[in-house]
């Protein structure tokens, strides 16, 4: 990721800006500003438990005074009733923390618990699932770290940190031979060190691809099982190898026992249900 640039925190200042704008005119005019109390979060639907760690950053941001004792860590199995952690202090600063804390944890919770269901498909299977860059805007790096908790890997964070030559890069730039040469003079003239990943959308451009030095890693786009598992075997070991384009979490294990070592699945984050919980007071 860019150096120099805390995504939570510039998460966190939107988070507060766009939901509390000038003031939580609910909470100011009800609650006196030294009354205290707690609450504690609770889980109301079965899966992964995610963003522990950020909600306590949440509170702390808005009110350093605000203490926070957690019951159950990011990762753990969660089920309908658990208390995730509770949270005492002034009632004005749980109140206006509250919805944020939510989004955050459910929207993390409900990516986890889907990337879990995921990995589970490929136990005793060398292939790991990774993620995409199909992510809400302004939540990537924290979808992608609930990815992470739910068992999953992280393809790369953006534009920025991997060269990823896919179709339209290589229509527009003439070929595979042309995009990957003009990739690697770029990469030299701008002093970087990234891994060239390329997309292939058949066997003949497999081929060109395995004709050339300094390819990372092999995309394999909307290949099926079988042709995958020939891919793999034509490769050789000589790069690594992933499967992506429409698989699903009923195809993901016969896409696996092709032997490629990795599958992305947008599914991971755009398209997923978050988990159910809710802050009560106690």
């Amino acid at each position: 990721m860019p150096e120099n640039f805390d995504y939570i925190d510039a998460l966190l200042e939107l988070a507060f800006k766009e939901d509390i704008g000038d003031g939580d005119h609910s909470t100011l005019s009800c609650i006196p500003a030294d009354k205290t109390s707690r609450a504690q979060l609770i889980v109301k639907e079965n899966g992964i438990l995610a963003g522990v760690d950020i909600a306590q950053q949440v509170f702390h941001r808005f009110d350093p005074d605000l203490k926070v004792t957690v019951l159950l860590h990011d990762g753990a199995r969660v089920t309908f009733g658990d208390i995730a952690f509770t949270v005492e202090g002034r009632i004005q600063s749980i109140l206006q923390t509250e919805r944020v804390v939510l989004n955050i944890m459910q929207r993390m919770s409900g990516i986890a618990t889907r990337t879990a269901k995921y990995v589970k498909k490929l136990e005793g299977l060398h292939t790991q699932i990774l993620d995409t860059r199909k992510t809400t805007p302004g939540m990537r790096y924290i979808e992608k770290l609930a990815v992470k908790i739910g068992g999953g890997e992280n393809h790369r964070m953006g534009l920025f940190d991997m060269i990823m030559l896919k179709d339209n890069h290589i229509d527009f730039a003439g070929g595979i031979t042309q995009a990957v040469k003009t990739a690697q003079a770029y990469l030299e003239a701008h002093n970087k060190n990234l891994k060239i990943v390329v997309e292939v959308r058949n066997f003949k451009e497999l081929d060109e691809v395995l004709s050339l030095e300094g390819v990372y890693r092999v995309m394999l786009d909307n290949f099926t099982p079988n042709q995958a598992r020939k891919a793999v075997n034509q490769i050789k070991g000589r790069v690594q190898t992933e499967a992506t384009g429409g698989i699903t979490l009923e195809t993901l294990r016969e896409f696996a026992e092709s032997g490629v070592d990795y599958i992305s699945v947008g599914a991971l984050t755009h398209s997923v249900k978050s988990l159910d919980m809710s802050l009560k007071a106690y």
